[in-house]
């Protein structure tokens, strides 16, 4: 694969070379992805005769940067620097390929075009569609839908985490999700995941049948991590400060993309820490977690600083409130509003989309590859 180079703003140069007292406060960077032997030479060969004053290499590419016309020049000049792509094309040179082993001996892959995850929530008060599916025929009928509409995984929840939520007990959680999670896999070939952040409950769902562990506490809770290791099972770090009751509060940042993908990388050093292995990790920037709507818009819009992580990205930008600041909507109108963010994700990279709308989100995809392929 050629190497795909993409110029980087200001900011995240200076997130990138933190200090670094030779680049002015203008500076571009320039990314080369993927990082192979052939890569940095090309690379290399690129940059000759460029100031350039800095040089990374950070887990998923090589970087550069420098004076505002350095960058530039490589990218729509340089010798050895190929055009970047338009659309879903540019999305795929910049979404790495990635392969994650499942329970039961099945593999994930990952990263050529962006899987859907249609979110189930067999709950009483989540905010977009609570209680609708909390009767566990009515919640296997829908995910049994959502199959049929094409989702690549189908992720089961048995507890609201929406902003000033206090929770559920984790018995009251597996005896609203084990019985869906149980016939979901007995009754399709599409990977169950488990959205909990209760190491009970994700033992007790992996054991029922689920292949992923979703946790929107990044694994706060140890035993999670332990139950994971033990079913094998890939799992998804979402960063989110605090809990859910008290997030809001927690939603100060300074640089909120960089200070994402630093407490992102704290979470995956410490999974793997906990004997979790590194290709067994997926990252989320937790967009509405312990953050404004500008907060959301900035981590939507820098996604693709993620890959420095060298992990898959999954987004979840469904019907969520950041969406109304655009315009002001409930969550059952916000179906455009998302397919746009969505759009928008699967653009910078992402590997996963969570949405509420399956069929609706995998026409958009196609619309948007069809488009601009």
């Amino acid at each position: 694969m050629e190497p795909f180079f993409r110029v980087l703003p200001p900011a995240a140069v200076r997130r990138r070379f933190p200090g670094a007292p030779d680049l002015p406060g203008d500076a571009l960077g320039l990314l080369a992805e993927p990082l192979t032997g052939d890569a940095s030479r090309a690379f290399l060969a690129a940059t000759a005769g460029h100031a350039l004053a800095a040089v990374s290499v950070p887990p998923a590419g090589v970087l550069a940067a420098g004076p505002a016309e350095a960058p530039g020049a490589v990218a729509g000049r340089g010798r050895g620097a190929p055009a970047a792509p338009a659309g879903a094309a540019r999305a795929r040179a910049a979404r790495r390929e990635f392969s994650l082993a499942l329970p039961g001996g099945r593999t994930l892959h990952l990263g050529r075009r962006p899987l859907v995850m249609g979110i189930l929530n067999v709950t009483p008060d989540s905010f977009s569609d609570g209680g609708r599916h909390l009767d566990p025929d009515r919640a296997v009928e829908r995910g049994l839908a959502m199959a049929a509409e094409g989702a690549d995984l189908i992720d089961v929840g048995g507890e609201s985490t929406r902003p000033g939520s206090d929770g559920v007990a984790p018995e009251e959680e597996r005896r609203r999700i084990l019985p869906v999670v149980e016939r979901l896999a007995a009754r399709t070939a599409v990977p169950v995941s488990v959205d909990t952040r209760h190491g009970s409950t994700a033992r007790a769902a992996l054991a029922a049948g689920a292949s992923i562990l979703n946790d929107v506490s990044g694994l706060a809770d140890p035993d999670s991590a332990e139950a994971a290791r033990a079913a094998g099972a890939p799992v998804v770090l979402m960063h989110m400060r605090g809990t859910p009751a008290d997030m809001r509060g927690r939603a100060v940042y300074g640089d909120v993309v960089g200070e994402v993908v630093r407490e992102l990388a704290e979470r995956l050093r410490t999974a793997e820490a906990a004997g979790l292995p590194r290709e067994s990790l997926l990252v989320d920037p937790g967009i509405g977690f312990a953050k404004t709507a500008e907060h959301s818009w900035a981590v939507l819009r820098d996604l693709a600083e993620l890959r420095v992580l060298g992990r898959p990205v999954l987004a979840g930008p469904s019907r969520k409130s950041f969406l109304a600041a655009l315009r002001p909507a409930e969550p059952g109108e916000r179906l455009a509003l998302t397919l746009g963010a969505v759009l928008a994700a699967a653009s910078h990279g992402a590997h996963v989309l969570r949405v509420h709308d399956v069929r609706e989100t995998l026409d958009a995809l196609r619309a948007f590859a069809a488009g601009t392929d």
